[in-house]
């Protein structure tokens, strides 16, 4: 059975286009070419980790943050300044982020054109505005929604916002996207629904546990799945 009339908010990297798979691309090169003499990948990840976790609360999300920790990794591990020669090849490694193209996942723009003549359609994502912004634009997605917001953080606090901001009543609003931290906990906790579809490639600092008991939270595979209920 279909739901009547639902407001649906939709996040967009790695819910409507691929995003962290292209930023896996890169950190894998970045490896490769690091190369280090003592360290293993997975050790040399784990750095990278905490140093973009810190970057992203000072420098928000996005390439720009994503460059400026890779630049740091190599220098923490090489316990010294990068080269001029060091850090173009750096800029050369994360170059695709910046030139390339929407990849949108598979059934996305059929789909929201159909949920679009039964219900309200908002886009809601954290980063980088002129970069949300070009990619937006990219995925051509820009008109299925009536308004779209751009933020720093989802958290909470920007759940209830969202929900003043366009009067929306929780029992009919659900939050649909990728990430347990971003998208589902706090939509919850700020009193809406939500629709879980996980990515492969989700970077796991938007990892965490949802509660498998939480009948307002619905799991889907696929995003065209959305249709059999919305």
């Amino acid at each position: 059975m279909r739901l009547q009339e639902q407001v649906l908010i939709f996040d967009a990297d790695d819910t409507l286009w691929e995003n962290n798979v292209l930023f896996e691309r890169v950190v894998e090169d970045f490896l490769d070419w690091l190369a280090h003499p003592t360290l293993e990948r997975a050790q040399i990840r784990a750095v990278l980790d905490d140093i973009q976790a810190a970057n992203a609360v000072t420098h928000g999300y996005g390439s720009t943050m994503f460059l400026r920790s890779l630049g740091e990794c190599f220098e923490r591990l090489s316990e010294r300044p990068a080269t001029a020669a060091e850090r173009r090849r750096i800029d050369e490694l994360a170059l695709a982020l910046v030139e390339r193209r929407v990849e949108l996942v598979e059934g996305v723009a059929e789909t929201l054109t159909a949920l679009g003549e039964r219900h309200e359609l908002l886009l809601l994502t954290k980063g980088d505005l002129d970069e949300q912004r070009r990619k937006l634009e990219a995925s051509r997605l820009a008109h299925h929604f009536r308004d779209v917001h751009i933020v720093a953080e989802k958290d909470v606090g920007t759940y209830r916002w969202l929900a003043r901001e366009h009067a929306l009543a929780p029992a009919t609003t659900w939050m649909i996207g990728n990430s347990p931290k971003s998208d589902i906990l706090p939509a919850r906790q700020a009193g809406m629904n939500a629709v879980f579809i996980p990515n492969d490639h989700t970077w796991a600092l938007e990892q965490s546990d949802l509660d498998p008991g939480d009948e307002r939270v619905l799991r889907l595979a696929r995003f065209p799945e959305l249709l059999e209920h919305f």
